[in-house]
């Protein structure tokens, strides 16, 4: 597995989506690698649930990390003569027509998770090859998955290609600890959160306007509550300080940082209402 930023996830969708299926996968008894970049996952850990973890280096800057390691392990994989290859992002898919080319009898995937370009975070070269990619993600591979109903349409209508459509899993939580909310100051059923990147695109600017507005019109709705802002930077400083600058003035807006494990579980579990304002 290529394209992800390794695992175990601490953070992003398609991390998350990668650790899930390489676990299930190792459980069925399949011999998985995924390649993991060194900033990202532990250097000392090359193991993980029964997956191999490979590091490869990149470059470590927002336009440049994903696919500069996408490059180095894919040169890496070809030297593995894997029965599959598979990529993660249209980003990634760039580089899918080389193993195409120099290992003819590894059948290679790619799984669309979502069109990157339309994030505010890229520059218009970066969006060029986000496009670009979108066409290398239906174009050279010998299977395109879509996550969704929309983008299974998208590549039909952008690029008449047939996709599989496979819906992303939901773990069920099970074990919780509702005391391990009391470091952030909430009570079970008694906050609202958001679980993200914290990028433009996810909105979190929107979903603090909107709770500063509810208290103004009409506070008796959430005076017991607090939103919990769950997530933090990637490569995006400049606007987690304008969010915390934007809510400094209201105490009942808690910016948790990174949350993992058992904690984020029960963080998920607990809520009153998990909002994704994207």
């Amino acid at each position: 597995m290529i394209g992800q930023k390794g695992i175990p996830a601490r953070y992003g969708g398609i991390e998350r989506h990668v650790e899930e299926l390489a676990a299930e996968l190792a459980k069925k008894g399949d011999e998985i690698i995924v390649y993991s970049r060194f900033w990202y996952t532990p250097k000392n850990m090359n193991e993980w649930c029964g997956v191999k973890i490979i590091h490869t280096r990149g470059i470590h800057t927002k336009n440049l990390d994903a696919i500069t390691h996408t490059f180095t392990a894919t040169i890496h994989a070809l030297f593995q003569k894997p029965d599959i290859i598979h990529y993660h992002g249209v980003g990634p898919a760039l580089l899918s027509w080389i193993p195409r080319i120099f290992l003819p009898r590894t059948k290679v995937i790619v799984t669309f998770h979502c069109v990157d370009r339309y994030h505010q975070k890229w520059n218009w070269f970066a969006k060029l090859m986000l496009r670009t990619g979108e066409y290398a993600a239906c174009k050279f591979p010998h299977i395109t998955i879509a996550v969704s109903h929309g983008i299974k349409n998208y590549c039909l209508n952008e690029y008449n290609k047939e996709t599989v459509y496979i819906p992303n899993g939901a773990r069920i939580i099970k074990n919780i600890d509702p005391a391990l909310l009391k470091q952030y100051g909430f009570e079970s059923k008694k906050y609202i959160a958001m679980v993200s990147r914290l990028v433009p695109h996810k909105g979190a600017h929107y979903l603090i306007a909107a709770w500063q507005k509810i208290k103004q019109t009409n506070q008796e709705i959430i005076k017991d509550y607090k939103l919990a802002i769950v997530g933090d930077s990637a490569f995006t400083d400049y606007y987690v300080t304008g969010l915390k600058k934007f809510a400094k003035k209201d105490t009942d807006i808690v910016f948790t940082g990174w949350v993992q494990g058992k904690t984020l579980d029960t963080v998920f579990k607990e809520t009153a209402l998990l909002v994704h304002p994207s």
